[in-house]
């Protein structure tokens, strides 16, 4: 049995612990308050960029959606990565990283563009290939990063780098349920409006774009990127804030059993040393009585 003093010296740790992991709590709350509120704030925006662009390519004619939802033949392709930079958070980037891992890509076809360390660090680990870093979006998001990250990835899909862009990510629920998901943004799965031989359905008229269909799409599409990309990093950034709520509260409340049963312990030590010194006592009285 350990000494009583090596009991206290273990509780006194793991108070100190778990008064640290409540004080990580309490923050991860505030800021998931904060996260959970811009991230219903700015879905009504996204969702409506989406239903444009699902009428846009609806109502107009192949040629013009043929650019944007057909790959171009080579096989990379680029997987935008959204985890967090500091752990603590339970399973939140693991089951991103398995995401990733079990999308069925093999590694050597697979462009990395992480946002977020943690994801960075576990793929580079594994030998996947880490065409940008983006991590520091992770600390303040922005829309402006969203964009820059639309950029990098749009130019890779122009020029024939990549010829499909994927992103992982954490969908908010709820305070305790996140889910590890993965979206296909290009080629544009949208647009599937119409008959059997591809053409437009005959239900609506055409869209009639100005200047042309082309200027056009090339304004609106990088636009609907940066918007699903921006949507994602609030998703993940209220996702990781609630797990790691939800880890926080688990580890103070593994905190405080195993305080309760050192409490325990310590009381048997306490009582075992005060029945052992009252026996010396009773022991020696009767061997002066002798």
């Amino acid at each position: 049995m350990a000494s009583m003093r090596d009991i206290k010296r273990r509780k006194q740790s793991i108070r100190s612990t778990g008064q640290i992991t409540k004080a990580m709590k309490l923050v991860s709350t505030v800021k998931l308050q904060k996260a959970r509120g811009r991230a219903e704030e700015a879905k009504p925006y996204f969702n409506h960029l989406y239903q444009t662009i699902v009428t846009m390519f609806d109502r107009a004619t192949p040629e013009v959606r043929a650019h944007y939802s057909k790959e171009n033949g080579t096989a990379k392709k680029a997987m935008i990565v959204i985890t967090s930079n500091r752990g603590l958070a339970g399973g939140y980037n693991s089951n991103v990283v398995k995401q990733v891992l079990g999308c069925g890509i093999p590694k050597e076809d697979l462009l990395i563009y992480a946002v977020g360390r943690k994801g960075r660090d576990a793929l580079r680990l594994r030998g996947y290939e880490i065409a940008g870093d983006y991590s520091e979006t992770m600390n303040n998001p922005l829309y402006s990063d969203a964009s820059d990250i639309s950029t990098d990835v749009m130019d890779a899909f122009e020029n024939g780098t990549v010829s499909e862009i994927y992103i992982a990510f954490t969908v908010f629920v709820n305070t305790v349920s996140q889910v590890a998901t993965m979206l296909k943004l290009m080629p544009a799965d949208i647009g599937v409006g119409g008959d059997e031989d591809g053409e437009p359905g005959t239900a609506e008229a055409l869209m009639t774009f100005e200047p042309d269909p082309e200027e056009a799409l090339k304004l609106i599409i990088p636009k609907y990127v940066s918007g699903e990309i921006f949507g994602a990093i609030m998703e993940a950034y209220a996702s990781e804030n609630g797990a790691r709520m939800q880890a926080m509260d688990n580890a103070t409340n593994n905190a405080n059993e195993m305080i309760e049963k050192l409490e325990l312990a310590y009381n048997r030590a306490r009582q075992s040393s005060i029945t052992q010194e009252l026996t010396e006592i009773i022991a020696g009285a009767n061997a002066l009585d002798t």
